[in-house]
């Protein structure tokens, strides 16, 4: 297990110029484990808004003082598609991302073991919450540019609606500027073979294996479709849940950490954490991707 350098982490001594007094993260070594992720201080969201009916069908949005001049992140938290695991795991995560400037619209959805929940609703719920930005605008948050962002299987997600939005199939009232996969599940046919716990949800997640459900899996697999432009899938070389090839798939760029583990990404006092900023400064001053007309 990895050591924590500093045992406890402390609010900063930093006022914003909204008033909340910010968080600070505790650096910790790599290949972060969960319990240190879920121990981690937090700001509460700004605002919490429904995009469905559903009790789990909701968006926390975190406002930064500077996100007006950078693109609107859109969250997707991970968890293995399961019910078992929910938003609050990522509340660090997404509070660390709006202290670094960028407002972040973070998606609860309905997951395997929910009502609903599974392939296809979990994906139709994620694809409502994106569209649900253009409702941002009430609360002065302006949506000309969007980046998904997702973990694990929340990484699936994201990567596939930037695919899927790309392919001119949903989301054509979005901007969407680029997709960042922490950890991304890129390929769901493979992954629905593994024997690891995150692995053996794959089928449950999608009502069956792949060789029962081919045109479920056909909709569902980034692998079997083109990702969009301006894709970038972060990945840990150390990753134990979703193995580092996850980070090949053919027309996205793949950014590799030799030390990071599967949680890192979503502990802003990971070294793996400096490379999401980076990523999305990338983005943010980079915006070639347009939406397609």
């Amino acid at each position: 297990m990895p050591q924590i350098k500093q045992v406890a982490a402390v609010a900063a001594a930093v006022i914003t110029s909204s008033g909340v007094e910010a968080v600070s993260f505790p650096e910790i070594a790599s290949n972060v484990p969960y319990d240190a992720v879920t121990a981690l201080p937090f700001q509460e969201a700004t605002h919490r808004l429904a995009y469905g009916e559903d009790s789990l069908q909701y968006g926390k949005l975190w406002i930064s003082d500077e996100g007006n001049t950078k693109p609107l992140v859109v969250f997707i938290h991970g968890g293995c598609w399961l019910s078992a695991y929910d938003i609050q795991h990522s509340y660090p995560l997404t509070t660390a991302i709006a202290q670094a400037g960028y407002h972040v619209w973070s998606l609860e959805y309905r997951r395997t073991g929910d009502t609903g929940g599974g392939w296809p609703g979990t994906y139709e719920d994620i694809l409502a919450g994106i569209d649900a930005t253009n409702n941002l605008t009430q609360f002065g948050v302006e949506v000309n540019s969007v980046v998904l962002m997702g973990h694990s299987a929340g990484g699936h997600l994201a990567v596939l609606a930037g695919s899927d939005w790309q392919a001119k199939e949903v989301l054509q009232g979005v901007n969407i500027s680029g997709v960042i996969g922490l950890a991304a599940i890129t390929d769901l046919v493979k992954y629905s073979q593994g024997e690891n716990s995150c692995e053996t949800a794959t089928p449950q997640f999608m009502g069956g294996r792949a060789a029962s459900k081919a045109d479920a899996y056909t909709k569902a697999d980034p692998a079997q479709k083109q990702p969009m432009t301006n894709t970038v899938l972060l990945h840990g070389n150390q990753d134990a849940i979703v193995n580092v090839q996850h980070a090949s798939l053919k027309g996205a760029k793949a950014r590799l950490n030799e030390t990071a583990g599967h949680f890192d990404w979503v502990h802003p006092g990971s070294q793996a954490f400096t490379m999401i900023l980076s990523t999305l400064e990338s983005l943010s001053t980079n915006n070639s991707a347009q939406k397609p007309e």
